[in-house]
């Protein structure tokens, strides 16, 4: 996709997280509080990235994961913008920004936090049959 096909498909605010590496308010998100089991998927290129049973409740005020549902799914890329030293999380499918990973999950496997945009996320529920 080109910059103007992605104009088009997301709104203003996604495209401003996905594309420009912006971040959106903590506790704004629209998927922070979501409980139901499902897929998470890169909101620009509908790849999978997370699944719910690895989300968690961090207190950082975004979405936070353990790990991502395939590592393939995603690249890490050191990030030293507003003078700090960060891990970003791409989409590996279309290289937009998703948020940042930290260290800091001590009681999560692995201790990973994947703290991640709700813009950057589109949510599709696994039914129960």
């Amino acid at each position: 996709m080109n910059d103007s096909e992605y104009k088009s498909k997301l709104s203003e605010e996604q495209y401003g997280v996905l594309r420009e590496k912006a971040t959106e308010p903590p506790f704004s998100g629209k998927l922070l509080n979501n409980h139901k089991t499902g897929d998470y998927r890169c909101a620009a290129c509908n790849q999978v990235v997370f699944d719910s049973s690895t989300k968690f409740e961090s207190g950082s005020g975004w979405p936070s994961f353990y790990q991502p549902k395939n590592v393939k799914a995603i690249r890490l890329v050191d990030d030293n913008s507003d003078g700090m030293r960060r891990t970003e999380v791409v989409c590996a499918n279309c290289g937009s920004h998703l948020g940042h990973v930290f260290a800091d999950a001590y009681d999560q496997p692995g201790g990973q936090r994947f703290c991640i945009n709700s813009l950057a996320l589109d949510f599709k529920e696994k039914t129960v049959n």
